[in-house]
């Protein structure tokens, strides 16, 4: 299911429904993956609440925990995804392209998460994986790929 809180110029649900099961097949995901695309400060509260991190994020993955066998009628759901539609907008003119396509980016970096991916302690893993989908899927710029690494000042740069 997709829930479009914040509404996105361009963006349908139907669309992004689609776009969903394209990314959690291509995944290997399986299960059912409800989105949200929703306002910066709600995703901010969630990350507050989830996370104990008060600030703001671009996607933020909900796992569900559930086996198939304690999920209604033998539908499994892998989980949720919560986007900021305010940081997917300020991102697309960053990056100089579509806001519809900066939601699918961030859509399949939470799908990754569901899947199993962590960034923060897997050697680039997610970052190669999301690349590789994010050709397959047709998307600009993966989001593991903009941030290079540290430079000497230890800041973070991005592309």
């Amino acid at each position: 299911m997709v829930i479009l809180q914040r509404k996105v110029a361009g963006l349908k649900e139907a669309a992004l429904e689609r776009f969903v099961q394209r990314a959690r097949r291509a995944a290997g995901l399986r299960g059912t993956v409800n989105v949200l695309v929703t306002s910066g400060a709600v995703v901010r509260s969630l990350n507050r609440r989830f996370r104990g991190k008060n600030k703001p994020t671009d996607v933020l993955s909900f796992p569900s925990g559930f086996t198939r066998s304690q999920s209604r009628k033998g539908r499994h759901l892998a989980g949720d995804v919560a986007i900021s539609a305010d940081i997917a907008l300020r991102n697309s003119a960053r990056f100089g392209h579509p806001v519809v396509q900066e939601i699918k980016i961030l859509t399949l970096h939470g799908i990754l998460h569901l899947a199993g991916f962590d960034h923060e302690r897997d050697n680039g893993e997610m970052a190669r994986k999301e690349a590789t989908l994010r050709r397959a899927l047709h998307l600009p710029i993966a989001l593991m790929e903009r941030v290079q690494p540290p430079n000497k000042r230890g800041a973070r740069r991005m592309a």
